[in-house]
């Protein structure tokens, strides 16, 4: 690209309008508060994911968006449009649920087509996008075909197929995997983030499932207690967590409660209890109080193992007793590409750790029962302040 279309690429990018904007939204029922005063904007094609637990408030967001739920406070922007005033079925958007909702006396196409049915659109025009919508989803062969003589896969697929014959400005995904078995619900993510691709309109899928938000979002916003706690891609999640809450809840990881130090602006020094007595330390400043609480967040696949001897390892990085802790392995879990370790530490706390089996025999380097090192670069660890 030159640097003309790059320029030019830029700037189209700092002028694109949100296709989805939520302004200070709220939901309430009684003195129970479901989505607290959430601000938020999705861009145009964008494959945007509302992530967290049972109960926070992602599945209420997207239900006011689809005009299902009345916001208590607040404005739902849709391409530039305030949603106040505007029902459901008057919306840019469709909606495929969890359940698929796909009716079992209709065959596939039937089902594809309900949705034009009620529009009124003719039937020539009716037929051919049925069959340009199935094709997309790669069922245009199994059109003639009932919902019971299909997989769930399929079935899923007919949901999105029936949802995109619309053609609407933003789809919305409801737990949309979560009730396919898991070899299906990899593939099933593939074919969604292809299909989006494809189609190249907004989706904003709903989930609970860490694995699938990072696997095929774009941006994701993690929610707690109907609040965003962070809003970032998948690897800004993952690598930079903002809290404690986003580091547990993204991924494995071991926390270690401490106290800062020492705190420069290229070097960080925490002591944790856990660790004593080697003090963990970051080449870059944290911007604490020094003495103040903070906790150290080391995910398990950035900690090494190393052989029982009588001096610590050498970490890079970082000077002789900084980033090492010793232990004795109590569990090994073969997953097939990956082991996990059970370490309980000198000090009493049970850390995992996971390697990758990059041959057939990496699983028997370490046993159950064996005293071992724990180390770890420098740059692994998050310090987080809350």
């Amino acid at each position: 690209m030159s640097a003309v279309d790059q320029a030019l690429a830029k700037d189209a990018e700092t002028t694109a309008k949100p296709i989805i904007s939520f302004r200070n939204i709220s939901k309430r029922w009684g003195s129970t508060v479901g989505v607290d005063n959430v601000s938020l904007d999705i861009m145009p094609g964008e494959f945007f994911a509302l992530l967290g637990p049972s109960g926070c408030g992602k599945t209420t967001l997207l239900r006011m968006l689809a005009g299902l739920e009345v916001p208590s406070d607040g404005h739902i922007m849709i391409d530039g449009q305030d949603m106040a005033e505007i029902p459901p079925n008057r919306r840019a958007v469709n909606m495929v649920f969890q359940s698929y909702a796909v009716f079992p006396h209709m065959t596939v196409a039937d089902n594809v087509a309900y949705g034009l049915k009620i529009d009124g659109v003719p039937q020539p025009e009716r037929d051919r996008r049925v069959q340009e919508a199935l094709d997309l989803v790669q069922l245009g062969h199994l059109a003639a075909r009932m919902p019971d003589q299909l997989s769930g896969g399929q079935r899923q697929r007919v949901a999105l197929s029936r949802a995109l014959v619309k053609k609407p400005k933003v789809l919305l995904l409801d737990e949309p995997l979560s009730a396919l078995d898991a070899k299906l619900r990899e593939a099933m993510r593939f074919e969604l983030s292809q299909l989006q691709q494809k189609v190249g309109i907004t989706f904003i899928m709903v989930t609970h499932d860490q694995t699938e938000a990072l696997a095929i979002a774009c941006r994701v916003a993690v929610m707690n207690k109907g609040s965003i706690a962070q809003l970032g891609t998948p690897s800004d999640l993952y690598e930079f967590p903002a809290s404690r809450f986003v580091a547990d809840f993204i991924g494995s990881v071991n926390m270690f409660e401490g106290k800062l130090i020492d705190d420069k602006p290229d070097e960080a020094v925490v002591a944790c209890p856990e660790l004593d007595p080697y003090p963990v330390q970051v080449p870059h400043g944290v911007a604490g109080k020094e003495d103040s609480s903070v906790w150290v967040a080391i995910r398990p696949e950035k900690m090494n193992l190393h052989k029982d001897a009588d001096t610590p390892p050498a970490v890079p990085e970082c000077p002789a007793a900084h980033n090492v802790a010793k232990g004795e392995i109590k569990d090994v879990s073969y997953l097939g590409d990956i082991s996990i370790y059970h370490v309980l530490l000198t000090n009493g706390r049970l850390i995992r750790i996971s390697r990758p089996n990059r041959s057939r025999f990496d699983q028997d380097d370490f046993g159950a029962g064996e005293k071992v090192w724990v180390s770890w670069v420098g740059s692994s660890p998050v310090v987080l302040q809350s």
